[in-house]
């Protein structure tokens, strides 16, 4: 894989990792360390100030085969084919294997299903995966089967430009307006590293969701909210909703306790639509995932 860099000088391993979301800083840095990674025909260091114009090199490294990996869960496939999967992801399920999370993850759901045909640019924790629903987060998730769909979803989804997600949340109480574009940095909380918040440029990163107030409950002070991606960044709609003094029902990081029965006990955000060209055909595909009967309450009311 060749990336050439056509922005002001930063470094090495900050600008790959803005570049491809789907590998970690973290990783990237391992990477360097074992020299999978060029620039300029040279093996790199992560303090290396890429200018406009170099070119890097990143020839990632053959994936580990997982034992005993795959498991049998099932998955709600909205569309497959040899490249790609397209799933309804259900709240409560984690995407991929982390501390605390070995096994009963996405990841193991999809190794069964596909049985181990999934992309492996990833790493051997992550095969396939290119972008990621929160644990509690439901709807539209799709991923790679093969390598090229992978680099091409992993694109599409940093240049937003042919990718389209849009999301259904209910809150504690309507945002004022009612519709808007909120664009904001977003980063590391700088107390609470757990979690993220709006921060001041030139910290964090862009962060841009367009919003619109479908319906209000007034006897639960809630109301159900439509959402426009146009960033990715982590909790953006969580972040950004909370922010505006609205955080959605059911989040245990940016949300408040209710003591209303009546509310759901669970995020109340769901992956409702996703858009995007097919990796390699360039067919436009558009994916719409049932809205949740928890969600019904609010939904009955916009028909």
């Amino acid at each position: 894989m060749e990336i050439r860099a056509d922005a002001p000088a930063e470094r090495l391993d900050a600008w790959l990792a803005a570049s491809l979301p789907d590998l970690s800083r973290s990783r990237i840095q391992s990477l360097i360390r074992e020299q999978f990674i060029l620039l300029n025909g040279q093996p790199a260091k992560p303090r290396d100030t890429v200018k406009p114009g170099d070119l890097a090199t990143i020839a990632l490294p053959e994936a580990v085969p997982l034992e005993n990996a795959p498991q049998d869960i099932p998955l709600d496939v909205l569309y497959e084919d040899d490249d790609l999967i397209v799933i309804d992801k259900p709240h409560g399920i984690v995407v991929h294997p982390a501390p605390g999370n070995p096994d009963g993850t996405l990841v193991n759901a999809l190794l069964h299903h596909c049985r181990g045909n999934l992309s492996r640019i990833g790493g051997v924790e992550r095969p396939g995966i290119v972008h990621r629903l929160d644990k509690d987060t439901s709807g539209c998730l799709v991923v790679a089967k093969s390598d090229a769909a992978h680099q091409s979803l992993t694109g599409q989804f940093a240049g937003r430009s042919t990718m389209e997600k849009i999301y259904l949340a209910v809150t504690h109480g309507p945002p004022n307006p009612a519709q808007e574009t909120i664009f904001t940095h977003i980063g590391r909380h700088p107390v609470n590293r757990q979690k993220m918040a709006v921060v001041n440029p030139p910290g964090g990163k862009p962060a841009i969701t367009d919003y619109q107030t479908l319906t209000t409950d007034p006897a639960s002070r809630t109301a159900l909210i439509l959402c426009h991606l146009h960033t990715g960044r982590t909790h953006q709609i969580r972040v950004h909703l909370h922010h505006k003094g609205c955080p959605i029902v059911g989040d245990p990081i940016y949300g408040r306790p209710s003591k209303d029965p009546s509310l759901p006990d669970r995020l109340m955000l769901h992956a409702w639509k996703l858009s995007f060209l097919h990796p390699i055909n360039g067919q436009r595909l558009q994916f719409e995932a049932p809205i949740p009967p928890e969600f019904v309450p609010w939904k009955i009311k916009t028909n």
